[in-house]
C-alpha cells in the first residue's frame, strides 16, 4: 500500500511518500480503506522524538492517529460494524497510508463529511476527556483555553451541549470564530483573570486547558479551586493539584459519544486547511507553527 513514512526523527523533511506493508485487523479491531486524516500536535511532536520518553517509536513508522474511511476488513469479537461502513476514529499504527487499523470507531454521522470525521476522533475524545473531571456543567460557566484549536473548539461545543456557558480564550483574529461557536471570546495572555471578569463577573465555575501555554497556576487562582480546573496539555498539571487527562484511554467510548453529539448538530468538526498526502510534510509545518483553527486534514 501507499503511504508516509519516516525512518528516523527529525523535522517535516524525514516524512516521504513509499510503499509499505498492508496492516490487518486482529481480535475487536477493523480496517478501513482510509479516505482522509488529519495532523494533531502529538503527531509532530512523535515524529521529532520530544515524546520518544513516552511514546516509543519503531522505525520506519506511519504518522498519525486519526483516520476515516470504509470498512474493508472486521476483526474477530468485533459487532455492529460491517464492510462497506463508514467509520471514524483512532488506529493502531498510523494513519497516513492507503489502509489503517482502527481500534476506537463510530460511524460517521450523515451531516458530516469524511474530511470532518477525519478531524475529530483524537480531538473530540481529548475534549470530552477534559471535561469529564469539571462534573456537571449545567447552567456553569466555563474557561476554555485555547478554544480555537482542534481540541478547545470541539470543547466549546460539547460543554455547551452539557448547559455551560463558555468563554474561550484565543488571538484576537480567531474571536469571530469563537463566536461561532458559541462562546464568549477574550484574547490569552497577561491579564486573562481581568478581561475574563469582565465578561463572566459572577466568576467562572470551571476551567479547561487545552492550550499547555503556562497559564495553568493563574486559570487556577481565577476559578478559586484546582479540583474544578483540567488540563489535557500541561505536563506540569499535578503540581498544582490539576487533572491530566488524556483522550486515548478512554477513546473506545468518548468517540461514540462524539459521533452521537455530530448527529444531533451538536458538534460540528472545524477544518482550516485540506492537503494531499504527498504534502503531509507541510501539513506537519503548518501545525507545528501552532495558532491552528481548528484541525489540518489529509486527503487520500
Amino acid at each position: 500500500m501507499r503511504a508516509v513514512l519516516f525512518h528516523q526523527y527529525g523535522g517535516p523533511e524525514v516524512l516521504t511518500v513509499d510503499d509499505a506493508p498492508e496492516p490487518h485487523a486482529g481480535p475487536g479491531e477493523i480496517r478501513v480503506r482510509v479516505a482522509a486524516t488529519s495532523v494533531n500536535p502529538v503527531d509532530w511532536k512523535i515524529r521529532a522524538g520530544y515524546m520518544a520518553q513516552f511514546i516509543p517509536t519503531t522505525f520506519p513508522a506511519v504518522p498519525g492517529s486519526d483516520a476515516a474511511g470504509i470498512v474493508d476488513e472486521v476483526g474477530e469479537g468485533v459487532t455492529g460494524v460491517q464492510a462497506g461502513d463508514r467509520v471514524f476514529g483512532l488506529t493502531r499504527d498510523g494513519a497516513a497510508a492507503e489502509l489503517a487499523v482502527l481500534t476506537a470507531w463510530a460511524g460517521v454521522p450523515d451531516g458530516w463529511s469524511m474530511e470532518q470525521a477525519a478531524a475529530a476522533g483524537l480531538a473530540s475524545s481529548t475534549a470530552i476527556a477534559g471535561l469529564e473531571p469539571l462534573g456537571d456543567l449545567t447552567g456553569r460557566t466555563v474557561l476554555i483555553e485555547g478554544a480555537a484549536g482542534g481540541v478547545g473548539s470541539a470543547a466549546v461545543e460539547i460543554a455547551i451541549a452539557r448547559g455551560a456557558t463558555v468563554i474561550g480564550t484565543a488571538s484576537e483574529h480567531n474571536h469571530d470564530f469563537l463566536r461561532e461557536l458559541g462562546a464568549t471570546p477574550v484574547t490569552y495572555g497577561d491579564g486573562l483573570a481581568d478581561r475574563v471578569r469582565a465578561v463572566a463577573p459572577g466568576g467562572v465555575d470551571a476551567a479547561l486547558d487545552t492550550a499547555g501555554s503556562g497559564s495553568l497556576a493563574d486559570i487556577v487562582a481565577l476559578v478559586g479551586d484546582a479540583a474544578r480546573v483540567s488540563t489535557v496539555a500541561d505536563f506540569g498539571a499535578a503540581a498544582l493539584g490539576v487533572a491530566l487527562a488524556s483522550g486515548a484511554p478512554n477513546a473506545g467510548a468518548n468517540i461514540p459519544e462524539a459521533a452521537r453529539l455530530g448527529r444531533s448538530g451538536a458538534y460540528t468538526p472545524r477544518l482550516q486547511n485540506t492537503y494531499p498526502l504527498e504534502k503531509l510534510a507541510d501539513a506537519h509545518t503548518h501545525v507545528q507553527g501552532g495558532h491552528t483553527r481548528g484541525k489540518v486534514v489529509i486527503t487520500l
